[in-house]
């Protein structure tokens, strides 16, 4: 008998990208699998339920997850979606684990298989998977085009009988892959653009695209990247340096955008408020990294204020803002993860835990939490309980024998594992360059 694959709806209104096309669904079915999409699961996206049925998919309804053996998601299921889902079920999405463990063990709780697709590792084997580069490539675009809608001039330079317009100044902050195309985005509109990172080997890529790029190239410059191609955290002597070049440069600029963020940390702080207030009235900040803290002062979440006469814009899943798009490559990320877990003689999944791509990206199994970074917390969490009473008991002891209060102490909690490596993909417009962001 077929094993169902389910494809929900997303429940949370302010995703509207989906973990399927229509593309996408034929592949899954001629792999074997029953189909069901939610009615009205791609609707946002601008995939019609008729697309996903001519594809041969059944529109569902959301109870039809509870015979799924499959679940492709957008975001990581919510406690009463899990409610629902089959015992042993493999749910594959973006499961944002860093600083959700109590999420974490839901998942696990629930019995399911869940993998994490953020987590698929930078190998030649897995481009296709690579989840943060394909968004963070559409919220690199889009940055830019949210920029020119908020920005009050023209962005090229234009040669009328009336005089000449300059072109506007574009900066990108963090030369990734969004980086790379927010400067591709914004040459092509006509801007004049320059790009700082704290890695040297982006310096050719930024140059490659037709920009300029700053940044303070000493010693501690040159071995400014990890071998997984992130940036690493660099002394506050380097930081003061970049900051006064940094400061000096952004009061000539137009526009500003910033992406640099790294996985399982909170945001930079690039841009403050003193550095951004010598801006002329009407320049605008985009700030990618909003939704895990901000690399400028001042930036809200889901807003666009202004402060000083500059315009921060701080809206949240950039790259679902063109879900059309964004769905369409997310569905083949997906697909192309999900057909490595399939027997193709059996038509049914079966997974191998020695592969890499496996190892790197499954959060739970089993009832457990087995990722490496987050297994320890976990197991901390559910010892601590135990623990404790047995803690206060020989706490209250010693107070009495030494006839004096004794404060409890409170267990250290476990260091969590350091950061996947997950270093970027590979390719860019016109270059490769490694990453700096993170769901940015």
């Amino acid at each position: 008998m077929a094993q169902t694959l389910f494809i929900p709806k997303e429940i949370d209104g302010s995703e509207p990208r989906v973990g399927g096309s229509a593309e996408t669904v034929k592949k899954l079915v001629g792999l074997g699998f029953v189909v069901i999409v939610e009615a009205g699961a791609g609707t946002a996206s601008r995939i019609p339920d008729r697309e996903f049925e001519a594809a041969g998919a059944t529109i569902g309804k959301a109870a039809d997850v509870k015979g799924a053996d499959v679940v492709l998601k957008v975001r990581r299921p919510s406690s009463a979606e899990l409610k629902s889902y089959k015992k042993g079920a493999v749910v594959i999405a973006m499961l944002d684990p860093y600083g959700n463990d109590a999420a974490v063990k839901e998942l696990a709780d629930a019995g399911v298989t869940a993998f994490t697709m953020e987590f698929m590792p930078r190998i030649t084997r897995a481009q296709v998977m690579d989840v943060l580069s394909s968004q963070a490539n559409l919220a690199g675009y889009q940055a830019v085009i949210d920029a020119a809608e908020e920005y009050d001039r023209a962005l090229p330079m234009m040669m009328t009988a009336a005089g000449t317009v300059p072109a506007a100044k574009v900066f990108i902050m963090g030369v990734g892959v969004a980086g790379l195309q927010a400067i591709a985005t914004a040459r092509r509109l006509g801007a004049v653009v320059t790009a700082t990172d704290v890695r040297p080997a982006v310096k050719e890529q930024v140059a490659s695209l037709g920009a300029k790029f700053l940044a303070v190239e000493d010693e501690e410059f040159k071995a400014a990247e990890t071998a997984g191609g992130y940036a690493k955290e660099m002394s506050k002597e380097y930081q003061a340096k970049q900051a006064a070049l940094v400061a000096e440069h952004i009061a000539k600029q137009d526009i500003i955008i910033t992406t640099a963020l790294i996985p399982g940390r909170p945001a930079p702080r690039l841009v403050s408020r003193e550095m951004y207030a010598r801006m002329r009235p009407g320049s605008v900040i985009v700030d990618l990294a909003v939704e895990r803290g901000g690399n400028v002062e001042g930036a809200a979440a889901g807003q666009i204020v202004e402060v000083d006469g500059v315009k921060i814009v701080g809206h949240l899943n950039v790259a679902g803002r063109i879900a059309a798009t964004a769905s369409q490559l997310y569905a083949k990320n997906l697909v192309a993860f999900f057909e490595t877990l399939v027997d193709k003689d059996a038509r049914t999944v079966k997974i191998n835990f020695d592969d890499e791509l496996v190892k790197a990206t499954v959060l739970t199994h089993g009832g457990k939490v087995v990722h490496p970074n987050f297994a320890n917390a976990a197991s901390a969490a559910a010892v601590a309980p135990a623990a404790k009473p047995a803690a206060k008991k020989a706490a209250s002891a010693k107070a009495v024998a030494n006839e004096a209060p004794v404060k409890e102490a409170k267990q250290a909690a476990p260091k969590k594992a350091a950061t996947p490596k997950a270093a970027p993909k590979r390719t860019a417009p016109k270059t490769t360059a490694p990453k700096t962001e993170g769901e940015a």
